[in-house]
């Protein structure tokens, strides 16, 4: 066989293995068997060792990379992510429907989909091959984890067919966890004395959030398409059609989709669905509903949170009475002592519910709630479900009162109280339970961004007493990071590169990551930009942080008080001369952007996009995702999309990127 005939080939083996995995993972109908599929994978398996230039990204043989990743890319959606309108109320639905009406003057046609409870992604099709997918991240902006989402099996990387108008596409979805898989993965986690994840939610977030995509494929993700978010082509008017095409093209579309031409049949689906959703294999609460005509969603547009054309209903919060066997307390970074309910176990919304948080010592007082009482439990979309009541009727007299401990379960020192708060603390600053809490945080994306600093090994590098406070963070050693469990010696390489770098993160993220009680990233830009150094920060005093616009009295007093501790002042000192920024490094640059908006659009072949916004924001600008009349200037690279025709209408000044490029080399002169 010569290259040109194994092209030809590794060409058929491909489609016809592709063909195989639509009807498998998506048609749930297998054409072969397990064998002759293994057989078949095998073929081209060999064919692609033998000639390993002919290897494609999207062969089936490529959908689980290599070495794990340092990091992920942070991509601009082409069109916002936004979250929808929630409601729990039917008459909520009604007022959607009359807004609706009346904006476009007519009844509509309106498609219903079940609300899957999963995780947002966006997915990128070129010549109907996918090349893309991100997170919703924050609407705007979002990870780039097109690798993890390369694994999940239900997900085509090349469509079944060449329909031009899909060919180039973006569609949205949910990717989930099955109850099975959910169940399979904690017993697994259960089993290696790892903490559980506490629905499918969060394991299919948590896992979207690996590094490796070879501990990704092993998890049995599984994702369905319900949003395509613009108009793929002329022949595609309605969003219902354009789905039943994706289906058709290789795509796992989400399952009982109706199309509903009036209120009264979208209720009767609401209620079809009340009780039939717990029978389904993956978590469903609520529905979504959406106008149908992609013309007649885009005149009714946006608002700055949501689209105006679409609502979740979402079931009203399921309930169950268990009996509460003891109440335990845990510690937070920042010493708050917060009581949990130990339950009989109960099954409530797909999960068996063990633990449900209670609050504060003057909830359970509240409620009066006591030991081996009868409680009803409520999870309306928290994580962690609560305790809403007590069933007082069901009391034997053998109840008892709970007591709030007096001293540290962690580390023994005693809990303090302060009049204002409702909540206990653990002041010990040496408290194993805070400083593993406040090296988390430290370690977040939202601060020094250090890939690998997770849970498990956190929980390892404390009990050990191999760290004691963050700056021993950047005393860590390949070597000693290889010795621990579940740690091989490139992960723990990977971990001393991203310590490394985190170095380099600027004084906002550096305070953040001091966990400070109160300061949020906000308050933390805030701080920075008006003292621009630690040493300013922690000598201010109360009146200085009062002329601060958004730095209240709490806010000022956290500050005041964590200066006060000496232990607190050497963390920061070691820090500093282990080369952390302390100091806001204004730009010297002209601001010649000052008060103007700018948008992109189109690829930008010198630069990334998030980039070229950083540059605009450093000339005093500020970068917008969509063109609107503020918009002073729209940047135009290659296949520019919808901003460039909205920007001619409504005559917003439009400069390629050479010119922009120009411009910024000339201090604002294109």
């Amino acid at each position: 066989m010569n290259k040109r005939e194994a092209k030809q080939h590794i060409d058929r083996l491909r489609k016809e293995i592709n063909k195989h995995n639509y009807h498998y993972y998506v048609l749930n109908q297998p054409l072969i068997g397990d064998y002759e599929y293994d057989q078949l994978y095998k073929k081209l398996q060999d064919l692609e060792n033998k000639y390993p230039d002919l290897i494609s990204p999207e062969s089936p043989t490529q959908r689980i990379g290599g070495q794990p990743l340092a990091g992920f890319k942070t991509i601009e959606h082409s069109v916002r992510m936004l979250s929808l309108d929630n409601t729990y109320s039917e008459q909520e639905v009604r007022d959607f429907d009359t807004r609706v009406r009346k904006q476009l003057g007519k009844r509509v046609v309106y498609e219903v989909t079940l609300k899957v409870d999963g995780v947002a992604v966006a997915l990128h099709y070129r010549d109907s091959v996918f090349k893309l997918g991100a997170t919703r991240g924050d609407g705007v902006h979002g990870d780039d984890i097109t690798q993890n989402l390369r694994t999940i099996r239900s997900l085509p990387l090349r469509m079944l067919s060449k329909d031009r108008e899909l060919a180039n596409i973006e569609v949205r979805g949910e990717v989930f966890l099955s109850k099975k898989a959910f169940t399979d993965l904690n017993r697994q986690r259960e089993k290696q004395g790892m903490p559980l994840f506490a629905n499918p939610r969060n394991a299919a977030a948590g896992t979207l959030k690996l590094l490796d995509a070879r501990e990704v494929a092993h998890r049995g993700l599984d994702m369905f398409i319900h949003t395509v978010p613009r108009q793929p082509g002329p022949h595609y008017h309605s969003h219902y059609d354009t789905l039943v095409a994706l289906g058709t093209n290789g795509f796992k579309i989400i399952p009982h989709i109706m199309q509903c031409k009036s209120l009264d049949e979208v209720f009767q689906y609401i209620d079809k669905w009340r009780n039939a959703r717990e029978a389904l294999e993956y978590a469903v609460d609520g529905l979504v509903i959406k106008v149908d005509e992609f013309k007649e969603r885009e005149r009714l547009g946006y608002t700055i949170k949501s689209p105006r054309w679409a609502i979740a209903y979402k079931y009203p919060a399921r309930q169950a009475v268990t009996q509460l066997q003891s109440i335990s307390v845990q510690v937070g970074r920042t010493g708050r002592v917060t009581p949990v309910a130990n339950l009989d176990p109960v099954l409530l919304s797909g999960t068996t519910v063990a633990h449900a948080t209670l609050h504060n010592e003057d909830e359970i007082r509240r409620k009066d709630i006591r030991l081996n009482d009868y409680v009803i439990i409520e999870k309306g979309g928290e994580i962690i479900p609560k305790v809403v009541g007590v069933v007082k009727e069901r009391r034997t007299g053998k109840e008892k009162k709970f007591k709030f401990p007096k001293k540290c379960p962690v580390c023994g020192e005693g809990l303090v109280r302060l009049p204002e708060e409702a909540d206990w603390r653990c002041v010990n600053k040496s408290c194993p339970a805070q400083i593993k809490g406040a090296i988390l945080h430290f370690a977040s994306r939202q601060a020094m961004d250090i890939h690998g600093l997770g849970y498990s090994l956190v929980n390892t590098l404390v009990d050990s007493g191999i760290v004691k406070s963050l700056d021993e963070v950047y005393r860590l050693t390949a070597a000693v990071l290889a010795d621990q469990e579940r740690m091989g010696t490139k992960s723990a390489q990977n971990l001393i590169a991203s310590i490394e770098k985190s170095k380099e993160k600027p004084f906002e993220k550096v305070l953040y990551g001091l966990g400070i009680p109160n300061i949020g990233m906000n308050a933390s830009h805030v701080l920075v930009e008006s003292f621009g150094s630690i040493d300013k920060i922690s000598q201010a005093k109360h009146e200085d942080f009062s002329r601060i616009s958004g730095i209240g009295d709490i806010i000022a007093q956290s500050i005041i008080d964590y200066f006060k501790s000496k232990k607190n002042r050497q963390v920061i000192e070691n820090l500093r001369r282990i080369g952390l920024n302390f100091v806001h490094k204004k730009s010297r640059t002209t601001l010649f952007l000052a008060g103007k908006t700018l948008v992109f659009t189109g690829e930008l072949e010198s630069m990334k996009r998030a980039d070229a916004q950083a540059e605009v924001r450093k000339h005093g600008g500020q970068p917008a995702s969509a063109v609107s009349k503020q918009t002073d200037l729209l940047v135009c690279g290659a296949n520019p999309g919808s901003k460039y025709n909205k920007a001619k209408k409504l005559g917003v000044r439009i400069i390629s990127e050479k010119e922009f490029l120009k411009m910024l080399k000339k201090g604002g002169k294109a």
